[in-house]
């Protein structure tokens, strides 16, 4: 286990949140970013508002139209803790 690294969960965001945010950072509607990914709107609100789950492909689709890693969008507050050397 020595190969991994802690992390800490630095805010309480939902999946569908972090998708959103993301999005509205990018300045895109729903229906931009249902042309850019292939995901229908009604299926994009929904993951937005937690009533369907992201799930894997979708996030590897979104992460790429979204410009950021998968796991910023499974993930959402939590950050790696950097050991300190001994």
């Amino acid at each position: 286990m020595k190969d991994y690294q802690s992390s800490v969960k630095r805010a309480s965001v939902s999946i569908g949140e972090s998708v959103r945010i993301i999005r509205e950072l990018q300045e895109l509607s729903q229906n931009q970013l249902t042309v850019l990914t292939g995901i229908p709107q009604p299926t994009l609100s929904a993951i937005e508002h937690d009533r369907v789950k992201l799930g894997i492909e979708r996030a590897k689709v979104l992460a790429r139209a979204l410009k950021c890693h998968p796991a910023v969008l499974v993930f959402p507050g939590w950050d790696v803790v950097q050991e300190k050397a001994a």
